[in-house]
């Protein structure tokens, strides 16, 4: 299963009570979830989102649900409209989870993954099936729109070469597969890159999963909206590991503290100890940040 980053600090600042209503809007494999449960139960209550409902059913599967356990297939930028639909009313806790589980680069089907294992796999890269997939996506940008995707969103340096590669394999055929679009990444440069501490098709393949799920204007959805998940007093936590979203959480908190809206309980991004990124490498780039909504 997925190993939960920051479990023991994401306790301590959602501060669980029993009869809480908490809601895990990323839950995933239901790492945070279990204790999350454990903690709030037998009066509380617990709602999971996850976009992927591949990773839902397997949740489902693990954690079960029951008498005031809810898992639903959704986006949590949605959350206002689940929570009103449901008659549910605002929560007392939130957790955002950002991070992608090595299940779903495993396992999904859906050529997220640059591995070998996944080289057949279609290159879809969104949750939902409503959104284009990135190999149809390919076929409508330019080479300086692609650049910049793989620029912003990922970072890469040698974007516009990236650009030009996959633009020049695009004359020749469509690329349908996970597969064929890394070893295109890997093919635009060259073997020394980063001195192979990563794979290169790596920053490609982040930029364009973001894009294609928008993922960074999801997030930006459901921090313009805290206070209509959250009662006054209710606390979020949110764990991101890209600097992209760890900006945009940073920044809207600090709107919110500075319009009295909420207290910020993490002057500093919380990170992992030694000890948890010995056991799980993954934890070393996670960083942890959260508030509470103001009684007044």
């Amino acid at each position: 299963m997925h190993t939960p980053v920051l479990l023991k600090e994401v306790l301590e600042v959602l501060n669980l009570k029993k009869g809480d209503f908490i809601i895990d809007g990323t839950v995933d494999g239901g790492g945070h979830a279990e204790k999350i449960i454990s903690e709030i139960m037998p009066h509380g209550t617990f709602l999971g989102l996850d976009w992927d409902s591949g990773m839902l059913a397997d949740c489902k599967t693990r954690i079960g649900t029951g008498k005031n356990i809810f898992l639903i297939n959704g986006n949590y930028a949605d959350l206002p409209q689940i929570i009103e639909e449901h008659n549910w009313g605002k929560a007392d806790g939130l957790l955002l989870d950002l991070g992608f589980s090595s299940e779903q680069l495993m396992k999904s089907g859906r050529g997220f993954s640059f591995l070998e294992s996944a080289a057949e796999e279609p290159l879809l890269m969104t949750y939902d099936d409503a959104r284009p997939a990135v190999r149809e996506i390919l076929r409508t940008l330019s080479e300086k729109e692609i650049a910049d995707i793989i620029f912003e969103f990922g970072g890469e340096r040698f974007s516009r070469r990236i650009a030009k590669a996959i633009i020049d394999y695009g004359r020749r055929k469509p690329i349908m597969l996970a597969g064929e679009f890394a070893n295109i990444v890997r093919g635009a440069l060259s073997r020394s890159y980063e001195r192979g501490r990563i794979d290169p098709a790596t920053r490609t393949f982040q930029a364009f999963r973001i894009y294609a799920n928008d993922e960074l204007g999801n997030l930006k959805r459901v921090l313009d909206n805290l206070e209509k998940i959250l009662k006054p007093g209710g606390r979020v936590a949110i764990i991101s590991f890209h600097s992209l979203e760890d900006r945009l959480v940073k920044q809207s908190f600090q709107k919110l503290g500075k319009e009295k809206k909420a207290v910020i309980l993490t002057k500093k991004p919380i990170t992992a100890q030694y000890e948890e990124i010995k056991e799980n490498p993954r934890s070393r780039s996670a960083k942890l940040r959260a508030l509470t909504i103001s009684k007044f």
